[in-house]
């Protein structure tokens, strides 16, 4: 196994995405989330990668919230090679890395948890923490968003939008463990990425300006997954909640991928998240696979 610093992330990118296609096309989904993706292309300082030849990579990186910080681990390995054990030393590899940097939290994500996942992981000390459902809905919606008298909706505008954006963000996921306290850095880096489309990023304004919001992405057609509208995050500000402005946003922005030939929508909802559930749950989304969290909080060495 070897360790890739991240000067070298760009030297093994074509060997992870490899692995990773070849995942992707036996389980039918990603395996490695948007972070590990963007922390390759622009990593930071105390990143680290693990490749196992073709068989595996593991991926360790600190999140860029500026609190709670922790470090985020993503893992792929090749069906053809796929082994309790090798996932087991891809983690282990992590983790030593992380013991060596100061120790911390590890938040894994492991989308298309099975059963067996929970026990085999404990074996490296990582629990079972939180659930999080990918859920799809046919488009078109048949519904049209009911806005409140004295709002308007426009694209996001960069270079004028982001203050007001990352306060209203913050202020409506508090306490959220990946969407609260986001910084300029981290909404810089979102826009910076290549599917980033301001026209998709709907902002809901009211006469003491942003309420509400609905950013959107569209993931293009692979294997055998269609072409998919994201809701990549919607929020309203605690103090227009309650008023079904989230409902007339997820509405709105549904239409919009759809008017761009996009026949189904999907978001990511914690799966103890119930008002939120309720809602998608009432415009047609059906739970299409379960991502798992599981955590581990490291001594330093």
């Amino acid at each position: 196994m070897s360790e890739i610093v991240p000067a070298r992330f760009g030297e093994v990118a074509a060997a992870v995405a490899r692995i990773h296609a070849d995942a992707c096309r036996a389980d039918e989904h990603p395996a490695l989330g948007d972070a590990v993706w963007l922390d390759i292309e622009r990593p930071g300082a105390d990143s680290a990668g693990f490749l196992s030849e073709d068989r595996g990579y593991a991926h360790i990186a600190r999140t860029d919230n500026a609190s709670p910080r922790h470090w985020a681990l993503g893992v792929v390995i090749s069906p053809r090679a796929r082994s309790s054990r090798l996932r087991r030393e891809l983690i282990s590899a992590a983790v030593a890395h992380v013991a060596a940097h100061g120790g911390g939290r590890i938040v894994f994500w492991l989308l298309g948890a099975r059963p067996d996942d929970d026990a085999d992981l404990l074996t490296s000390h990582f629990e079972p923490a939180r659930d999080l459902y990918e859920m799809r809905v046919p488009l078109p919606l048949g519904l049209d968003p009911k806005w409140a008298d004295g709002i308007t909706v426009r694209p996001f505008e960069p270079g004028r939008d982001e203050r007001a954006w990352l306060d209203v963000n913050n202020r409506a996921f508090a306490g959220h463990e990946e969407q609260g306290e986001w910084t300029e850095a981290t909404l810089a880096r979102r826009t910076a990425e290549s599917w980033f489309d301001p026209a998709l990023f709907l902002l809901a304004i009211d006469d003491r300006g942003l309420v509400g919001f609905d950013w959107l992405k569209v993931h293009e057609a692979r294997n055998a997954e269609p072409q998919l509208g994201e809701i990549y995050v919607v929020g309203v500000d605690p103090r227009a909640q309650g008023r079904g402005l989230g409902w007339s946003l997820a509405v709105g922005g549904l239409d919009a991928v759809h008017e761009r030939g996009i026949d189904t929508g999907m978001l990511f909802c914690a799966a103890d998240n119930t008002n939120a559930l309720k809602l998608y749950r009432a415009l047609g989304f059906t739970v299409h696979r379960t991502d798992r969290a599981y955590e581990y909080e490291v001594d330093p060495t």
